[in-house]
């Protein structure tokens, strides 16, 4: 059975912030708000959270999981980035922007896309979020709360706490999040292709 964390959206409470951050480190798999919308994630080495999320949301190995992160210098030490693409993605962060670059030495072989050598990165604007990376001290291995079959993500904690109970360890609900997944855009080739049209302006990419 999860555990449900009622989390103030503007001021988080740290004691809450830390209790859902031990339990990432000891293996969690938790749902929880992002600037667009919910996610799922766990700790960057955890292999049974990357089956779990699998799992749950019937993905094969081409999937790009995301690495969420704090800012741009962590985001830095898990892609490599020219200095062309640094000042694109650099302008449009934080924000809603899933970003797929190629990845470091850094990213566990399990994330990265078996023919590309690649993985998603994104910085949101969120305060629950920042506040559970600024208490990780890593980035948050996630993905989409998109079930299967379904066309819209979860968005509302109770609900993913009564649907996900049994296979989720902790949810955090700190309200609305919005309904829209980030804007993803590949620059694994050195040019921007929209791979998906979300809650980030896409235009900029365009």
């Amino acid at each position: 059975m999860a555990r449900y964390y009622d989390v103030h959206p503007r001021n988080p409470q740290q004691r809450t912030i830390r209790g859902v951050v031990d339990s990432i480190r000891s293996g969690a798999l938790v749902a929880y708000p992002t600037d667009s919308c919910y996610a799922l994630g766990c700790q960057l080495g955890n292999r049974d959270g990357i089956g779990r999320i699998r799992a749950i949301r019937d993905l094969d190995e081409r999937h790009h999981f995301t690495l969420v992160c704090r800012d741009f210098a962590q985001l830095g030490q898990f892609v490599r980035i020219d200095k062309d693409v640094f000042r694109a993605i650099k302008s449009a962060t934080p924000g809603g922007y899933t970003f797929i670059l190629p990845a470091t030495k850094e990213v566990p072989r399990q994330l990265l896309h078996p023919k590309k050598k690649t993985v998603g990165v994104r910085i949101p604007d969120h305060v629950v979020t920042q506040a559970l990376l600024a208490e990780l001290g890593e980035p948050l291995l996630s993905s989409t709360l998109l079930l299967p079959g379904e066309e819209e993500p979860l968005t509302q904690g109770w609900e993913i706490k009564e649907r996900l109970d049994h296979v989720v360890d902790a949810v955090l609900d700190s309200g609305d999040c919005g309904t829209e997944p980030t804007t993803v855009v590949d620059f694994s080739e050195g040019e921007p292709e929209i791979v998906r049209r979300g809650t980030g302006d896409p235009e900029r990419f365009a």
